[in-house]
């Protein structure tokens, strides 16, 4: 989701790495020396950017729910009263998609090793994400003000659900474009959105 285009650095590139490996093989079956011979470093040498593993996961746990909260404010920022409540729910679509279709790696990690993490690293990645949720809740009441505040938290967690499933979707070559497959979750997003707010028994509604 990172529109940077300077190089990585050496621990970015590291945690890339220790990402991909840990959530194709688990936490506990990759070693140091096999992350350090990804970004090519010896094992040992990774100790002078991390303490350990455990470091790592932490860092890309706490690291990305920390981003996806400063994208979604950035964004409300942006926008800044100009644009109206369904170009900033958009916007905050937007932003969870390049996350959930460029970072499928952490969407894995976090669903497989959170519970790995430290008590205070985990209540971190926890209270980052209530919090991410509520900025949600908050647009989406917006544009759905028929919603009461229970019922919009709850479709906001099962649009996170739809998004977060990119994982599983396939092999990036076997499914349509970027583009197209962005374009489809979109959809299928504001789809869920508007039918959690219409009436029962309204077309929208099913």
């Amino acid at each position: 989701m990172a529109t940077r285009t300077d190089a990585p650095t050496r621990r970015e590139q590291i945690l890339k790495e220790a990402a991909r490996l840990f959530a194709e093989r688990g936490f506990h079956g990759v070693g140091v020396d096999e992350i350090g011979a990804a970004v090519g470093i010896s094992g040992p040498g990774l100790y002078r950017h991390f303490p350990g593993k455990d470091a790592m996961l932490a860092e890309l746990l706490v690291g990305i729910s920390g981003r996806l909260l400063t994208g979604a404010k950035r964004r409300l920022a942006e926008a800044d009263g100009a644009a109206g409540p369904d170009a900033v729910l958009d916007s905050l679509i937007e932003g969870h998609i390049d996350f959930a279709l460029d970072d499928r790696s952490l969407i894995t990690l976090h669903d497989r090793e959170l519970d790995r993490l430290r008590d205070s690293d985990r209540k971190l990645v926890r209270q980052l994400q209530r919090q991410y949720v509520e900025l949600w809740v908050d647009v989406v009441r917006r544009v759905h003000p028929e919603l009461a505040e229970p019922a919009a938290r709850s479709a906001v967690h099962s649009v996170f659900g739809l998004l977060n499933s990119t994982p599983h979707l396939g092999r990036r070559g076997v499914l349509p474009g970027r583009g197209a497959t962005a374009e489809l979750l979109h959809r299928m997003a504001r789809g869920a959105f508007a039918s959690a707010g219409a009436p029962a028994g309204s077309p929208a509604a099913g």
